[in-house]
């Protein structure tokens, strides 16, 4: 009888653990994590650096696709010459890049 209940018991396997159920949903937000959010948060500070560091005489290119000269600097406008006595107010954060110096002017 008892030889009866060790063979049954012996053939039955144990089941894992319940945090093994969770290692792959672990394992795809450190994949996300890595792949994804953290890039994303190196551009946005890198972008939020390049607004917050603008001055008069940059130039800029907005998210509609506008180059022009950085006029006056606020805290939350930017204003831009596009051409000659061409000018709009443009919320700092729609600035999308900075034009290096030497590159070719916007309205120059």
């Amino acid at each position: 009888m008892f030889d009866l209940l060790a063979a049954a018991g012996a053939g039955a396997a144990e089941a894992p653990p319940a945090w093994i159920n969770w290692l792959p949903i672990v394992g795809m937000v450190v994949i996300f994590w890595f792949l994804i959010i953290r890039p994303q948060m190196k551009r946005q500070k890198e972008h939020q650096a390049k607004v917050g560091g603008l001055k008069k005489g940059d130039q800029v290119v907005t998210q509609g696709g506008l180059v022009g000269k950085v006029i006056k600097v606020d805290d939350t406008y930017a204003e831009i010459e596009l051409a000659k006595d061409v000018r709009v107010k443009a919320v700092k954060h729609t600035i999308a890049d900075l034009i290096e110096k030497g590159g070719k002017p916007a309205n120059d």
